[in-house]
Order: structure tokens, then C-alpha cells, then sequence
């Protein structure tokens, strides 16, 4: 018979246990100074005084500030450390600005302060925002009320061009009337989609989940049988066939009006089984598109459902659209609450061995209920190593330290929020067994001491750093070694035009080897804006041999784009990069 165990921990002013709370960050230790940098915030097309906007302040030694502009758009930040800072700009009506930028989607440049410094030209100059507007109907032409409308533009991420949210969303009035204010100037798509109760909209492999607050948690909702395909504009459920809408600067772009496309809406039901062959009560799944990895303009979003399993590991997900889907499941430990005084009790509820179980089919739904789907889960395999400290000497004073296996697939990070098993922290002996894990891994350790970087991850001698490890079913990891090193390299430099120092370009490193460039979550691609003097600094890039370029602009991401790399490299300076290497490299402004 599975056990059951209860664990209990009181919270109180204190902390847990009379523990001091941890908060997040705080293996860094905090720095105050007497630096001091202060500007204005002015707009674009008349160099009036932007008031009474936030300006918000950030660095690797302080916790965020946040300031707000006076009558004369001017803010100040007091007590900074030497260090670099990052400073941005909001106000509604007015687009989002970093300190440096200049164009569309471009990065910010840092701010480099020595001890002491006061800096006081940091002005930042703002446009005047974009918009989108129009309205949305149902098939009836009726408008559509409390529907979401989302500007998308195209960016690369993880070595994928995909559609991802720019700027705020809209929610449509009675009238079906929507407005996305605040964009930059560019190519956008529009998409429209209506929440209903208990349904769930997937972007990409990220899933916002609306549980149906009522019910037995057998069920996500309240059996729709027809409802709305998410849409693009002018009015298609597929975005291969979407219209960009490209506002220009502070232009709004009206009439943007187009309907919502309805879709008959299935039932899907099931049974969830563990390991042991018992039903998993409380068993949460979602569905996920298996079209949402996809490559170039395509339906982001899809109608799917998440729900509970029952005591006796029945499902019922409710609204569920046409589409090839995933279905995820995964056990969840039962957790509830209680308040009392000054203190909270939170009790948690672990079935056997604490473990938590997850699994997946592929789902097919058609125009009919889908019953009889069977899920059985498993409690993954664990990865067991340790953390090595190149040239054998652990550094004083180490933070705490965690080693994190990170879900990834051919498309980069991804996996279920909050999939079982994702991390460990070190023994004293600095050896690691993270458990729980399936997919395709990427080791990354966390909480590095100052000055400290990842050199390698090898398992059994072979390199996994940035391929991963493929966990096999039933197969334990061990050998993992994740060696740490304190020589970190840099590289440094100014750029010049003509004969003239150049003070506003975009530095890009990447890889002399092309794979290496979409790699998940690569470390061999590097970008740098250069700090207020006109100079850039990257660091912690790997040994190897690079390109770097300096070019005039380049929207951000774009430099994760191997087309784009593969124009830059034309005209880069290629080097080699030693480890521990600390390299001077001035380039020339190049017209790319």
C-alpha cells in the first residue's frame, strides 16, 4: 500500500523556523556608494519635458530603483556603487526607451561608474509610441467583447524564427472596439482570441491556464461545444496567410477590423495511471499544439484545456479545438494552507516516496469526442556527479550552490511549467543527484561565485555542455562533472569610423563554427552596445575561435538569425580566444 507522508512548516515574521526569510538574489552581496547619475527625459519630436514617467534603474551590485520624472523630465539616482548600470524609460502614450538607444528594438547601452562618479547627462529622448486599432466580430458580424488582441512581430529565439507579443495587449470594449498603444515603428501581426471559461491559449510552448474555479476538478470547464479559433488579421486562423500591419513612427493604424473564425469544440477523457499501477489523483494535464514549434508566421495560440484527475485518475477536459496536440500530465503534491495570528501553516501531502510523476501521449482531435485516453506516468530517472573547481581549489566564502537540469528540445527550452525534477543544490562533499527527469537536459550550475564560470559539463568524459544529456527511461545519469573555472575570459575594445571613434554601434562575436549559433541556449554568440565613453566589453564567451563585426543597427535577437550571421560574417575580423584571455579588439564601423 503507497504511503502517504504529511509535512507541515510554520512561516512567521521571522522566516521559517525563525530562519530569516531568503530572498531571491541573494547570494550577490549588495553595494552602496556615493555615484550618482542623473538626467532628463525628453520627447522626440519636440524636446519637451517627459513628466511624471518611470525610470527605472538596474545593476549586478543593487537591488532595482525606480525614480519618477519631475516638471522638467529630470530624475536622479543617489548612493550607487562603481559599477555597471542599465537605466529604461516608461510612459504610457510614449514607447519604451533604454539609455542609448536610438532606433526600433535596438539595446540599451550600459553605464560603466567609477567610485564616487556623478554622471549627469543621461537623457534619454522619447517617440511617441505606435498604435494599432479596429474592431472584432463573431461570424455574424456582432462585435466581440473582453477578447484579446495581440500585436506579434517576428524574432528569433532559440535559433527559430517565431511570432512573439510586442508591446501591450488589448482587451476589446462592448463595442468590440480594441487599441494597442505604445509600439515601436514596424511590421506587426494582429491576433484575436476570446478566454472562455475554463479554456486554455497556448503561445508557443508557454500555456496560460484559466481553471474552472467551480466543479469537481475532473472537468476544465463547462462543455462548450463551439467556440473560437484564435485569428489572425484580416480574418484566417492561419498565420502563414496573416497581414502585417506596419505603423510608422507615432502613426496610429485604424480600421484593423476582422472576425473571429468559429470552430466546433470536442471533449476529451481519460484515466491517468502511476508507476505502481495505481490511479494518480490530482494528476494535472494540459494540452499543448504540436504545431507551436513550428518555424516562420504561424498559429501561436490554440484552443486547448488543462484539468485534474479525480480520486480515481479520471479526466474530462472540456473545449478542446481540431488540432494535433500533446497531451502532458503530471503529479502534483497536494498542498494547502492556513492562517492564523502572525503565522501561516502550510501542509503538503506526498504520495510513496515523494516523488512527482509526469508523462505524455500525442492527441489527434477531430470533430468527435476523444475517450478511452490512457496516460500512464513514471518518476523519471535521476542525474547523479559532482562540481569541480578547476585547479582543485574550492574559493572561500561559496555561495549556495544549485545545479539545474533544464528541459530542453530541438526548439530550445521547454517542457511544462514547473516540470518535476529540476534542479539540486550541493552536498558538502559537492556532488548533486537531481531527480525526476525525462527529455533532453541541459546542465547549468547556479549561484557562481563572483568571478567564477562554466568551463564544461562531461558525463562519463563526454561533452554535454551545450548538446545536452538524453535521458532514457529507467536509465539513471551518473558521471556527471560540471567544472567551474575563475579564468574568464573578456574582450574589450572601441570602434572607429573613418578616423573617427564611433560611440553609437552594436558589437556582435559569434562562433567560427555555424552549429554552434542555434544552439539551445548558446554561449558562443555575444552582443555588446557600448558604455558611455564609446567602448564595449563582453565577457565569459568561451575559448575558441570568433568572428566580430561592429555594425550601425541591429534589432534585437536578430544577431541569433544564421542568415544574419551568415551576411556578418563577410565582413568580421575573425580571432581566437584563449581560455582565461583578456583581449583588446578595435574594429572599424562596418556598413552592414
Amino acid at each position: 500500500m503507497a504511503q502517504t507522508q504529511i509535512q507541515t512548516i510554520q512561516v512567521g515574521p521571522a522566516g521559517v523556523d525563525g530562519m530569516p526569510m531568503p530572498m531571491p538574489g541573494q547570494a550577490r552581496q549588495l553595494k552602496t556608494g556615493t555615484g550618482r547619475i542623473k538626467g532628463r527625459l525628453v520627447t522626440t519630436d519636440t524636446g519637451m519635458p517627459v513628466r511624471r514617467a518611470l525610470v527605472r534603474i538596474s545593476g549586478p551590485d543593487i537591488m532595482p530603483k525606480t525614480a519618477t520624472t519631475d516638471a522638467n523630465g529630470g530624475y536622479e539616482f543617489r548612493d550607487l556603487p562603481a559599477g555597471r548600470f542599465n537605466i529604461n524609460a516608461t510612459k504610457a502614450g510614449f514607447v519604451t526607451m533604454n539609455y542609448g538607444q536610438t532606433r526600433p528594438f535596438e539595446p540599451g547601452k550600459a553605464i560603466d561608474l567609477i567610485e564616487a562618479q556623478v554622471l549627469d547627462k543621461a537623457n534619454i529622448a522619447m517617440p511617441r509610441g505606435s498604435a494599432i486599432s479596429g474592431r472584432l466580430v463573431d461570424e455574424f458580424g456582432e462585435p466581440v467583447a473582453d477578447a484579446q488582441v495581440t500585436a506579434l512581430r517576428s524574432a528569433w529565439v532559440n535559433g527559430r524564427r517565431r511570432l512573439q507579443p510586442a508591446g501591450r495587449m488589448a482587451q476589446t470594449n462592448d463595442l468590440g472596439h480594441y487599441r494597442i498603444y505604445g509600439l515601436p515603428p514596424g511590421e506587426y501581426y494582429v491576433s484575436g482570441t476570446l478566454r472562455g471559461g475554463g479554456e486554455v491559449f497556448v503561445m508557443e510552448s508557454v500555456t496560460a491556464t484559466i481553471l474552472n474555479a467551480g466543479g469537481g476538478g475532473a472537468s476544465s470547464g463547462s462543455e462548450p461545444r463551439s467556440g473560437y479559433a484564435p485569428t489572425y488579421f484580416p480574418g484566417t486562423p492561419n498565420g502563414a496567410d496573416a497581414q502585417r500591419i506596419q505603423p510608422a513612427l507615432g502613426q496610429e493604424m485604424g480600421n484593423a477590423d476582422f472576425g473571429l473564425q468559429p470552430v466546433r469544440l470536442v471533449k476529451v477523457s481519460g484515466a491517468v495511471i502511476g508507476s505502481d499501477g495505481r490511479p494518480v489523483e490530482g494528476a494535472m494535464m494540459q494540452t499543448v499544439p504540436r504545431n507551436a514549434a513550428e518555424t516562420g508566421p504561424n498559429p501561436l495560440f490554440a484552443m486547448g484545456g488543462s484539468a485534474r484527475a479525480d480520486r480515481n485518475g479520471q479526466f474530462t477536459l472540456n473545449g478542446i479545438a481540431p488540432g494535433d496536440y500533446t497531451l502532458q500530465v503530471r503529479g502534483v503534491q497536494m498542498i494547502t494552507s492556513s492562517a492564523g495570528g502572525d503565522t501561516m501553516m502550510f501542509t503538503r501531502r506526498l504520495e510513496g516516496d515523494g516523488q512527482s510523476e509526469s508523462g505524455s501521449v500525442p492527441l489527434t482531435v477531430g470533430g468527435e469526442d476523444v475517450t478511452n485516453v490512457m496516460v500512464m506516468t513514471s518518476k523519471g530517472v535521476s542525474a547523479s556527479g559532482r562540481v569541480v573547481f578547476d585547479g582543485g581549489t574550492k574559493p572561500s566564502n561559496t555561495p549556495p550552490l544549485r545545479v539545474s537540469a533544464m528541459a530542453i528540445d530541438a526548439d530550445g527550452p521547454a517542457g511544462m511549467p514547473g516540470m518535476p525534477g529540476g534542479s539540486a543544490s550541493l552536498t558538502p562533499d559537492s556532488t548533486f543527484e537531481i531527480r525526476g527527469l525525462s527529455g533532453t537536459r541541459l546542465i547549468r550550475p547556479t549561484g557562481l561565485p563572483a568571478g567564477w564560470v562554466l568551463k564544461s559539463v562531461t558525463v562519463d568524459g563526454a561533452d554535454v555542455t551545450d548538446t545536452g544529456i538524453a535521458i532514457k527511461p529507467n536509465q539513471p545519469v551518473t558521471g556527471v562533472e560540471v567544472t567551474l573555472t575563475s579564468k574568464s575570459t573578456s574582450v574589450t575594445g572601441g570602434v572607429t569610423t573613418g578616423s573617427e571613434p564611433a560611440t553609437d554601434y552594436t558589437i556582435v562575436i559569434f562562433a567560427e563554427d555555424a552549429e554552434k549559433w542555434t544552439a539551445p541556449m548558446t554561449r558562443h554568440v555575444a552582443f555588446a552596445r557600448p558604455n558611455q565613453e564609446g567602448r564595449y566589453r563582453i565577457r565569459d564567451l568561451p575559448a575558441g575561435s570568433y568572428y566580430a563585426i561592429a555594425v550601425p543597427y541591429i534589432a534585437q535577437g536578430e544577431w541569433n538569425d544564421p542568415d544574419v550571421l551568415g551576411r556578418l560574417k563577410t565582413n568580421a575580423t575573425r580571432f581566437t580566444l584563449a581560455e582565461g584571455e583578456a583581449q583588446t579588439l578595435d574594429l572599424k564601423l562596418s556598413a552592414n
